[in-house]
Protein backbone atom coordinates (compact mmCIF):
# COMPACT_ATOMS: atom_id res chain seq x y z
CA UNK A 1 0.00 0.00 0.00
CA UNK A 2 1.17 3.50 -0.57
CA UNK A 3 2.62 5.78 1.71
CA UNK A 4 -0.58 8.30 1.27
CA UNK A 5 -3.08 5.35 1.45
CA UNK A 6 -1.67 4.09 4.67
CA UNK A 7 -1.57 7.65 6.15
CA UNK A 8 -5.37 8.37 5.31
CA UNK A 9 -6.43 4.21 6.87
CA UNK A 10 -4.63 5.63 9.99
CA UNK A 11 -6.30 8.84 10.23
CA UNK A 12 -9.62 6.47 9.61
CA UNK A 13 -8.78 4.18 12.22
CA UNK A 14 -7.55 6.84 14.86
CA UNK A 15 -11.08 9.05 15.10
CA UNK A 16 -10.54 11.95 17.63
CA UNK A 17 -12.15 11.06 21.20
CA UNK A 18 -14.49 13.01 23.00
CA UNK A 19 -12.30 15.69 25.04
CA UNK A 20 -13.06 18.41 27.63
CA UNK A 21 -13.09 21.29 24.66
CA UNK A 22 -12.83 22.39 21.28
CA UNK A 23 -9.46 23.98 22.08
CA UNK A 24 -6.50 23.84 24.03
CA UNK A 25 -6.85 26.32 27.24
CA UNK A 26 -4.43 27.49 29.36
CA UNK A 27 -5.72 24.30 31.91
CA UNK A 28 -4.76 21.93 29.44
CA UNK A 29 -1.19 23.34 30.67
CA UNK A 30 -1.38 23.41 34.42
CA UNK A 31 -0.81 19.98 35.58
CA UNK A 32 -4.44 19.12 36.83
CA UNK A 33 -7.44 17.53 35.22
CA UNK A 34 -7.21 18.91 32.19
CA UNK A 35 -3.53 17.63 31.53
CA UNK A 36 -4.55 14.52 32.56
CA UNK A 37 -7.70 14.36 30.44
CA UNK A 38 -5.83 15.52 27.53
CA UNK A 39 -2.80 13.10 28.15
CA UNK A 40 -4.86 10.23 28.56
CA UNK A 41 -7.71 10.37 26.03
CA UNK A 42 -4.81 11.94 23.57
CA UNK A 43 -0.85 11.77 23.86
CA UNK A 44 -0.85 8.55 25.68
CA UNK A 45 -3.64 6.46 24.02
CA UNK A 46 -2.32 7.28 20.55
CA UNK A 47 1.18 6.79 21.16
CA UNK A 48 0.82 4.24 23.90
CA UNK A 49 3.87 1.29 23.80
CA UNK A 50 5.05 -0.56 26.83
CA UNK A 51 7.55 2.39 27.78
CA UNK A 52 5.27 5.13 27.89
CA UNK A 53 2.20 3.27 29.04
CA UNK A 54 4.67 3.34 32.49
CA UNK A 55 3.53 7.06 33.16
CA UNK A 56 6.57 7.80 34.75
CA UNK A 57 8.77 11.18 34.71
CA UNK A 58 11.75 9.51 32.52
CA UNK A 59 11.93 6.04 30.74
CA UNK A 60 13.89 2.92 31.71
CA UNK A 61 15.40 1.99 28.02
CA UNK A 62 17.13 -1.90 27.04
CA UNK A 63 20.75 -0.08 25.40
CA UNK A 64 23.20 -1.64 25.24
CA UNK A 65 25.59 -0.62 22.25
CA UNK A 66 26.88 2.38 21.89
CA UNK A 67 24.48 4.84 21.07
CA UNK A 68 23.75 8.09 18.94
CA UNK A 69 21.66 11.35 20.87
CA UNK A 70 20.61 14.15 19.10
CA UNK A 71 17.60 16.88 19.87
CA UNK A 72 16.20 19.07 17.67
CA UNK A 73 13.15 21.94 18.07
CA UNK A 74 10.77 22.46 15.59
CA UNK A 75 8.84 25.99 14.81
CA UNK A 76 7.89 25.60 11.43
CA UNK A 77 5.09 27.88 9.76
CA UNK A 78 2.46 26.92 8.15
CA UNK A 79 1.98 24.29 11.22
CA UNK A 80 0.28 21.82 8.34
CA UNK A 81 1.67 22.62 4.77
CA UNK A 82 1.64 20.05 1.11
CA UNK A 83 3.20 16.99 1.86
CA UNK A 84 3.03 17.12 5.62
CA UNK A 85 2.92 18.54 9.09
CA UNK A 86 5.03 19.29 12.25
CA UNK A 87 4.36 16.16 13.56
CA UNK A 88 5.68 13.81 11.22
CA UNK A 89 8.19 16.16 10.42
CA UNK A 90 9.31 16.60 14.28
CA UNK A 91 9.58 12.76 13.99
CA UNK A 92 11.56 12.23 10.78
CA UNK A 93 13.83 15.41 11.81
CA UNK A 94 14.96 13.57 14.85
CA UNK A 95 15.59 10.21 13.16
CA UNK A 96 17.50 11.31 10.17
CA UNK A 97 20.03 13.03 12.45
CA UNK A 98 20.20 9.43 14.06
CA UNK A 99 20.88 8.42 10.61
CA UNK A 100 23.30 10.74 9.53
CA UNK A 101 25.77 9.47 12.85
CA UNK A 102 25.43 6.00 11.50
CA UNK A 103 22.60 5.05 14.04
CA UNK A 104 19.98 2.94 13.81
CA UNK A 105 16.90 5.16 15.23
CA UNK A 106 14.98 3.55 18.47
CA UNK A 107 13.87 5.56 20.86
CA UNK A 108 12.57 9.49 21.06
CA UNK A 109 11.06 11.91 23.71
CA UNK A 110 8.56 14.51 22.77
CA UNK A 111 7.13 17.76 23.72
CA UNK A 112 4.99 20.42 23.44
CA UNK A 113 4.64 23.85 23.74
CA UNK A 114 1.04 24.72 22.84
CA UNK A 115 -0.12 28.51 21.71
CA UNK A 116 -3.96 28.34 24.17
CA UNK A 117 -6.13 28.60 21.14
CA UNK A 118 -5.15 25.62 19.11
CA UNK A 119 -8.05 23.85 17.69
CA UNK A 120 -8.32 20.20 19.40
CA UNK A 121 -9.06 18.85 15.53
CA UNK A 122 -5.10 20.12 14.51
CA UNK A 123 -3.73 18.87 17.80
CA UNK A 124 -5.34 15.31 16.94
CA UNK A 125 -3.86 15.11 13.60
CA UNK A 126 -0.64 16.53 14.29
CA UNK A 127 -0.97 13.08 17.00
CA UNK A 128 -1.69 11.24 13.95
CA UNK A 129 1.02 12.40 11.88
CA UNK A 130 3.18 11.24 15.27
CA UNK A 131 1.94 8.16 15.17
CA UNK A 132 2.36 7.32 11.59
CA UNK A 133 5.82 8.94 11.05
CA UNK A 134 6.81 6.22 14.27
CA UNK A 135 5.71 3.76 12.79
CA UNK A 136 7.17 4.22 9.22
CA UNK A 137 10.66 4.98 11.17
CA UNK A 138 10.28 1.93 13.58
CA UNK A 139 10.66 4.23 17.06
CA UNK A 140 8.97 4.41 20.25
CA UNK A 141 8.14 7.62 22.12
CA UNK A 142 9.30 6.52 25.37
CA UNK A 143 8.89 10.11 27.32
CA UNK A 144 7.68 13.77 27.20
CA UNK A 145 6.42 16.62 28.18
CA UNK A 146 3.09 18.94 27.62
CA UNK A 147 3.02 22.64 28.23
CA UNK A 148 0.48 25.51 27.04
CA UNK A 149 1.84 29.37 27.23
CA UNK A 150 -0.86 32.00 27.37
CA UNK A 151 -2.22 33.20 23.58
CA UNK A 152 -0.18 35.49 21.49
CA UNK A 153 2.80 33.45 23.18
CA UNK A 154 3.60 31.09 20.76
CA UNK A 155 2.72 30.08 17.07
CA UNK A 156 0.50 28.06 17.35
CA UNK A 157 2.50 25.16 18.74
CA UNK A 158 6.60 24.09 18.79
CA UNK A 159 7.13 20.66 19.11
CA UNK A 160 10.85 19.54 20.68
CA UNK A 161 12.33 15.77 20.06
CA UNK A 162 15.08 14.06 21.48
CA UNK A 163 16.47 10.55 19.75
CA UNK A 164 18.82 7.88 20.36
CA UNK A 165 19.52 5.18 18.41
CA UNK A 166 21.88 2.56 18.24
CA UNK A 167 25.51 2.94 16.45
CA UNK A 168 25.39 0.58 13.01
CA UNK A 169 28.58 -1.90 13.52
CA UNK A 170 29.54 -0.78 10.56
CA UNK A 171 29.47 3.14 10.54
CA UNK A 172 32.43 5.34 11.22
CA UNK A 173 30.75 8.56 10.45
CA UNK A 174 32.97 11.98 10.86
CA UNK A 175 34.04 14.49 9.30
CA UNK A 176 38.18 13.71 9.60
CA UNK A 177 37.43 10.42 7.42
CA UNK A 178 37.45 12.62 4.54
CA UNK A 179 40.51 12.82 1.80
CA UNK A 180 41.03 14.23 -1.32
CA UNK A 181 39.32 12.88 -3.69
CA UNK A 182 36.27 11.60 -2.38
CA UNK A 183 33.21 12.16 -4.53
CA UNK A 184 29.85 13.84 -2.72
CA UNK A 185 26.65 12.38 -3.50
CA UNK A 186 23.01 13.78 -2.34
CA UNK A 187 20.59 11.68 -2.27
CA UNK A 188 17.64 13.49 -4.07
CA UNK A 189 16.48 17.05 -5.92
CA UNK A 190 17.23 19.96 -3.60
CA UNK A 191 14.95 22.32 -2.06
CA UNK A 192 11.92 20.64 -2.15
CA UNK A 193 10.74 21.04 1.17
CA UNK A 194 11.89 24.89 1.95
CA UNK A 195 9.87 26.17 -1.33
CA UNK A 196 7.13 23.74 -0.30
CA UNK A 197 6.47 25.96 2.45
CA UNK A 198 7.37 29.07 0.89
CA UNK A 199 5.22 28.40 -1.90
CA UNK A 200 1.98 28.41 0.42
CA UNK A 201 3.06 31.65 2.53
CA UNK A 202 3.57 33.52 -1.19
CA UNK A 203 0.46 31.67 -2.82
CA UNK A 204 2.47 30.64 -6.15
CA UNK A 205 0.41 28.59 -7.95
CA UNK A 206 1.83 25.55 -9.99
CA UNK A 207 0.32 22.70 -12.32
CA UNK A 208 0.77 20.15 -10.14
CA UNK A 209 0.83 21.48 -6.62
CA UNK A 210 4.61 21.27 -4.67
CA UNK A 211 4.72 19.30 -2.13
CA UNK A 212 7.28 18.93 0.55
CA UNK A 213 9.73 15.65 0.46
CA UNK A 214 9.87 15.30 4.27
CA UNK A 215 11.03 11.59 4.80
CA UNK A 216 12.65 8.85 6.97
CA UNK A 217 16.52 8.21 5.38
CA UNK A 218 17.00 5.79 7.65
CA UNK A 219 16.44 2.73 5.30
CA UNK A 220 18.75 4.49 2.37
CA UNK A 221 21.60 4.74 4.69
CA UNK A 222 21.34 1.39 6.32
CA UNK A 223 21.56 -0.12 3.22
CA UNK A 224 24.32 1.94 2.21
CA UNK A 225 26.25 1.03 5.36
CA UNK A 226 25.87 -2.19 4.58
CA UNK A 227 27.05 -2.27 1.11
CA UNK A 228 30.04 -0.23 2.16
CA UNK A 229 30.89 0.35 5.73
CA UNK A 230 33.71 2.46 6.31
CA UNK A 231 33.82 4.14 2.44
CA UNK A 232 31.00 6.28 3.20
CA UNK A 233 33.13 9.09 5.24
CA UNK A 234 30.87 11.47 6.15
CA UNK A 235 26.78 12.17 6.05
CA UNK A 236 24.61 15.59 6.87
CA UNK A 237 21.32 16.52 6.04
CA UNK A 238 21.35 19.85 4.74
CA UNK A 239 18.77 20.97 6.36
CA UNK A 240 18.57 24.73 7.49
CA UNK A 241 21.33 27.00 5.44
CA UNK A 242 21.13 24.27 2.78
CA UNK A 243 23.34 22.00 0.74
CA UNK A 244 25.86 25.18 0.33
CA UNK A 245 26.40 25.80 4.37
CA UNK A 246 26.80 22.04 4.75
CA UNK A 247 29.58 21.74 2.31
CA UNK A 248 30.98 24.75 4.10
CA UNK A 249 30.56 23.67 7.31
CA UNK A 250 31.86 20.43 6.11
CA UNK A 251 34.98 22.11 4.22
CA UNK A 252 36.16 24.40 7.69
CA UNK A 253 35.94 20.89 9.74
CA UNK A 254 38.31 18.82 7.21
CA UNK A 255 40.33 21.74 6.01
CA UNK A 256 39.80 20.43 2.44
CA UNK A 257 38.14 22.43 -0.96
CA UNK A 258 34.77 21.29 -2.75
CA UNK A 259 33.94 21.60 -6.01
CA UNK A 260 30.73 21.45 -7.02
CA UNK A 261 28.95 21.39 -10.53
CA UNK A 262 25.46 23.31 -10.92
CA UNK A 263 24.59 21.36 -13.89
CA UNK A 264 25.16 18.03 -12.07
CA UNK A 265 22.73 19.00 -8.71
CA UNK A 266 19.26 17.45 -9.27
CA UNK A 267 16.33 20.46 -8.96
CA UNK A 268 13.24 19.93 -10.11
CA UNK A 269 11.34 22.39 -13.15
CA UNK A 270 8.92 23.54 -10.08
CA UNK A 271 11.52 24.41 -7.70
CA UNK A 272 13.28 26.02 -9.49
CA UNK A 273 10.92 27.98 -11.12
CA UNK A 274 9.81 28.77 -7.50
CA UNK A 275 13.51 29.75 -6.58
CA UNK A 276 13.77 32.43 -9.74
CA UNK A 277 10.41 33.93 -8.77
CA UNK A 278 11.38 34.84 -5.28
CA UNK A 279 15.18 35.48 -5.84
CA UNK A 280 16.23 32.67 -3.86
CA UNK A 281 19.71 30.31 -4.42
CA UNK A 282 18.66 26.83 -3.99
CA UNK A 283 21.85 25.78 -2.98
CA UNK A 284 20.51 27.47 0.54
CA UNK A 285 16.87 26.62 0.95
CA UNK A 286 16.28 24.12 3.55
CA UNK A 287 15.69 20.54 3.01
CA UNK A 288 14.30 17.62 4.89
CA UNK A 289 14.16 14.58 2.54
CA UNK A 290 17.62 14.49 1.37
CA UNK A 291 21.35 13.89 2.51
CA UNK A 292 24.75 14.53 1.58
CA UNK A 293 26.80 11.70 1.52
CA UNK A 294 31.16 11.75 0.97
CA UNK A 295 32.18 8.64 -0.11
CA UNK A 296 35.31 6.75 -1.27
CA UNK A 297 35.88 7.90 -5.03
CA UNK A 298 35.68 4.40 -6.05
CA UNK A 299 33.01 3.20 -4.70
CA UNK A 300 30.96 6.21 -5.78
CA UNK A 301 29.27 4.56 -8.62
CA UNK A 302 28.06 1.49 -6.85
CA UNK A 303 26.83 4.03 -4.16
CA UNK A 304 24.66 5.91 -6.89
CA UNK A 305 22.94 2.92 -8.22
CA UNK A 306 22.09 1.57 -4.19
CA UNK A 307 20.70 4.56 -3.96
CA UNK A 308 18.69 4.77 -6.86
CA UNK A 309 17.51 1.78 -6.10
CA UNK A 310 15.69 3.16 -2.26
CA UNK A 311 12.44 4.41 -1.89
CA UNK A 312 14.05 7.95 -1.39
CA UNK A 313 17.53 8.41 -3.47
CA UNK A 314 15.85 8.06 -7.20
CA UNK A 315 17.33 10.91 -8.18
CA UNK A 316 20.25 11.02 -6.17
CA UNK A 317 23.31 12.14 -8.43
CA UNK A 318 27.13 12.68 -7.81
CA UNK A 319 27.59 16.56 -7.76
CA UNK A 320 31.46 17.10 -6.75
CA UNK A 321 34.38 16.15 -5.09
CA UNK A 322 37.03 16.78 -2.50
CA UNK A 323 40.05 18.97 -3.23
CA UNK A 324 43.00 20.40 -2.33
CA UNK A 325 43.54 23.00 -4.66
CA UNK A 326 41.13 25.38 -2.47
CA UNK A 327 41.37 24.77 1.28
CA UNK A 328 38.29 25.21 3.38
CA UNK A 329 36.59 26.98 0.67
CA UNK A 330 33.30 25.70 -1.75
CA UNK A 331 33.68 26.35 -5.71
CA UNK A 332 30.97 25.97 -7.85
CA UNK A 333 31.29 25.14 -11.73
CA UNK A 334 28.26 27.31 -12.84
CA UNK A 335 25.76 25.94 -15.99
CA UNK A 336 27.67 28.29 -18.16
CA UNK A 337 30.90 27.24 -17.49
CA UNK A 338 31.86 30.19 -14.61
CA UNK A 339 33.44 29.33 -10.91
CA UNK A 340 32.20 30.89 -8.08
CA UNK A 341 32.71 30.78 -4.71
CA UNK A 342 29.42 29.39 -2.29
CA UNK A 343 30.10 31.24 1.50
CA UNK A 344 28.55 30.05 4.59
CA UNK A 345 24.57 31.32 4.42
CA UNK A 346 24.55 34.97 6.56
CA UNK A 347 21.23 36.06 8.05
CA UNK A 348 17.90 34.38 8.21
CA UNK A 349 17.48 33.71 4.21
CA UNK A 350 13.59 31.12 5.16
CA UNK A 351 12.19 31.59 8.53
CA UNK A 352 10.71 28.64 10.31
CA UNK A 353 11.31 26.03 7.40
CA UNK A 354 11.81 23.47 10.17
Amino acid sequence: MPELDRKAAMQLQCPMPQLDFDIITLGHGSGGVLTHNLLNSGVFDILKNDYLDQHHDGAFLPVRSPVAFTTDSFVITPVFFPGGNIGELAVYGTVNDLAMCGATPRFLSLSFIIEEGLPMTEFWDILVSIKFACQQANVQVVTGDTKVVERGKGDRIFVNTTGIGEIHPKAHIAADNVRAGDKIIVSGQVATHGMAIMSVREGLVFETELESDTCNLYPAVEQLLEAFGADIHFLRDPTRGGVATVLNELAQDCGLGIDLVQNDIPLSEQVEGACEMLGLDPLYVANEGIFIAVVQADVAGQVLDVLRATGTGQNAAIIGAVTVSHPRQVILTSSIGGRRMLNMLTGEQLPRIC
